[in-house]
């Protein structure tokens, strides 16, 4: 099986990014539901959640990696902190499809901690966001698995 290969951190967090939109993600449980873009440059993120270029798409094998603001612009993740095991995250695709993934477990790293954009050999997905919100000393990161 080849998993997919996720592209290093940008060296230019600030470059632009073309606009790719790749449907929605929806989080109940802290009320999100916003288009989710390629790339997670701050021109994407400004936009809307980032998903990782070259990490696994919603519902393939391997980790889908999305980042978003949590105090900045739209603030998708701003209470990302505040979701628990069995969470649901749900992915719609641009053909309607809906992938939903529950939460597994969360934890705070520091930037350069880039194992959390590792692929899998199950369907997983991967969220992440500044921490605490205003600082970007950390990251808070959420963990999910593919439910169907």
């Amino acid at each position: 099986m080849t998993l997919p290969v996720p592209e290093a951190p940008p060296t230019d967090e600030r470059a632009p990014e073309p606009v790719v939109e790749l449907g929605l993600i929806e989080i109940p449980a802290i009320g999100v539901s916003m288009t989710m873009y390629e790339g997670i440059r701050l021109s994407t993120l400004d936009r809307g959640p980032g998903h990782w270029p070259g990490t696994a798409m919603p519902g393939q094998v391997g980790n889908v990696v999305v980042a978003g603001h949590r105090t900045s612009g739209h603030q998708v993740f701003r209470h990302i902190d505040a979701l628990v095991e069995g969470d649901e995250i749900r992915f719609v695709d641009t053909s309607g499809t809906v992938h939903l993934y529950r939460v597994t477990d969360s934890r705070v790293v520091v930037p350069t901690e880039v194992w959390i954009i590792d692929q899998t050999e199950t369907p997983t997905a991967t969220l992440f966001a500044c921490h605490p919100p205003g600082s970007v000393r950390e990251r808070y990161v959420v963990f999910a698995e593919l439910v169907t």
